[in-house]
């Protein structure tokens, strides 16, 4: 990875030197201290990765990017400073990251190991023929993800641009207002901040999305976006139209139920809690659970035990409350005889219940353990 450094200090040059070297992929083919020179340089040269002072005489490192991306030369831009404020004029032209001085080498280390993930995918992509519709997978179950073909998955430039391409690809190709943007998605920013950090955040997603062949499929007009799933696997669809087709699962069904349940690698977009997603994430959990107890009655049925007693606790795991699987499971454990693992399964959920909403088993559920246990005493 080439890289250039501008700054007016001469230390500053000796410090990003010292922590660069540790990093044998970076090659520093430059080092400046003022704009002009720096910039005579770069429209004459192929460089990856800038890191540029903001406070500089005669002009500024904001007034630099700004001429150096009027210019068209798609390099990536990383501010150096000692002023925190100048990070919302910093998105403005689009920079690829911000680091505040005094700068700390694991955080400068991790700016260009990302840096070198990406010029890892983007060459992936030219390798294999730059690919005009390449295998590229949107994934949303257990996380946010999108991988090319072969288990390449691109990085995010930012939380924020995964998080517009996660509510972009719930909507599934319908048009979002860019107001309904900044209330859902930068709810309590200023609105001119937000305003600034949406149109960056929609410019980082458009570069991740073009690593993948697909700039194109993030669509807009003057006040709207979308994002087209046309040429694209999408794991929650997927799952989703799979359960609708499994409403009922046979013993001919079972190994495609299994499948689907693998499919279904955790709760919608993982551990990031979007407060705008909450309802979607209730819906595909509970489309996961109805799958679980429908596929699990049919392992029971053909006498698979065992598998039906692994997903069923799996279910439990999940909602400890929930009354369907103990059901299930009780039943799994009678069809093996298991008298004591019934009456563990009855008193813990009994104990769970009365623990923490303070009610006991519905009757239903109180009749089948009776029943169980009496069966398997006669």
């Amino acid at each position: 990875m080439k890289v250039v450094l501008i700054d007016d200090e001469k230390a500053m040059h000796l410090i990003m030197k010292r922590m660069l070297a540790k990093l044998s992929e970076v090659e520093i083919v430059g080092v400046f201290k003022e704009t002009a020179a720096a910039f005579a340089y770069l429209v004459n040269h192929d460089v990856d990765l800038v890191f540029v002072d903001i406070s500089m005489p005669r002009e500024t490192g904001l007034e630099f990017a700004a001429r150096l991306r009027a210019s068209g030369k798609p390099i990536k831009l990383v501010f150096v400073t000692s002023h925190k404020d100048y990070a919302l004029l910093a998105f403005d032209v689009y920079a690829y990251d911000f680091i505040v001085k005094p700068v700390d080498q694991e955080r400068l280390h991790r700016t260009v190991h990302r840096a070198l993930a990406e010029k890892s995918a983007e060459q992936w992509v030219h390798t294999k023929g730059n690919l005009s519709n390449p295998q590229v997978k949107f994934n949303g179950l257990g996380g946010i993800d999108i991988q090319i073909t072969q288990g390449v998955s691109v990085k995010w430039k930012s939380s924020k641009s995964a998080e517009l391409f996660a509510y972009l690809l719930i909507h599934k190709g319908r048009f979002i207002s860019r107001a309904r943007l900044v209330e859902d998605i930068f709810n309590g920013m200023p609105q001119k901040n937000a305003e600034t950090y949406l149109n960056t955040t929609v410019y980082q997603l458009r570069k991740v999305l073009e690593l993948c062949g697909l700039k194109e499929s993030l669509l807009s007009d003057n006040n709207h976006y979308a994002l087209s799933l046309n040429q694209v696997s999408v794991d929650t669809l997927n799952f989703e139209e799979g359960c609708k087709e499994l409403s009922v699962v046979e013993e001919r069904t079972i190994e495609q139920a299994m499948e689907l349940e693998q499919m279904y690698t955790g709760d919608l977009f993982g551990e990031r809690g979007f407060s705008w997603a909450w309802s979607e994430v209730s819906r595909l959990s509970l489309m996961y659970t109805a799958l679980v107890q429908r596929l699990c009655g049919a392992l029971l049925d053909k006498g698979d035990t065992h598998t039906a007693i692994r997903l069923l606790k799996k279910l439990i795991s999940r909602n400890e409350l929930d009354e369907e699987p103990r059901m299930l499971l009780m039943r799994a454990f009678a069809l093996q005889k298991n008298k004591e693992a019934i009456d563990q399964q009855y008193l813990q959920f009994k104990n769970t219940l009365h623990q923490e909403i303070g009610i006991s088993p519905s009757l239903e559920t109180i009749s089948l353990y009776a029943q169980l246990i009496s069966g398997l005493e006669l």
